[in-house]
C-alpha cells in the first residue's frame, strides 16, 4: 500500500517526494477530478493526501469521493503556507461533535 499526493503547488510535491510519496500538481477543477479518479482506481493507493486548498475550493468533489468510495482514505494536509484552520480547531471540532465544552 502506498500514499499519493494531489497538490496545488510544486513545493509540497517536492517535499513529499523526498519522503517517498509520489503525486501530481493540479490547479483546475477537472484536473483535480481526473487525478482523484486515477488515484482511486489504483488499488495500491491506500491514502490520498490533498492540500487543504482543494477542500476549500472544491468540497463537492472531495465529498463525492468520500461518499462513494470506502478506500482510499482522503486526508487534507496544510501546504507550504501553513494551515488555514484556527489554532483551536480540534477543540472546537470536539465541542461540536459531542456538545461538551472543553
Amino acid at each position: 500500500m502506498k500514499m499519493f499526493l494531489i497538490s496545488d503547488n510544486v513545493d509540497t510535491l517536492t517535499g513529499m517526494r523526498l519522503a517517498g510519496v509520489e503525486g501530481v500538481v493540479v490547479h483546475e477543477r477537472e484536473e483535480l477530478r481526473e487525478a482523484l479518479e486515477s488515484a482511486v482506481a489504483d488499488k495500491d493507493v491506500a491514502i490520498i493526501l490533498l492540500t487543504e486548498k482543494f477542500g476549500k475550493e472544491f468540497p463537492e468533489i472531495i465529498d463525492d469521493i468520500r461518499l462513494h468510495h470506502h478506500t482510499p482514505l482522503l486526508i487534507e494536509i496544510p501546504d507550504r503556507h501553513g494551515t488555514g484552520r484556527k489554532k483551536d480547531f480540534i477543540t472546537s471540532y470536539v465541542n461540536e461533535a459531542i456538545g461538551v465544552k472543553l
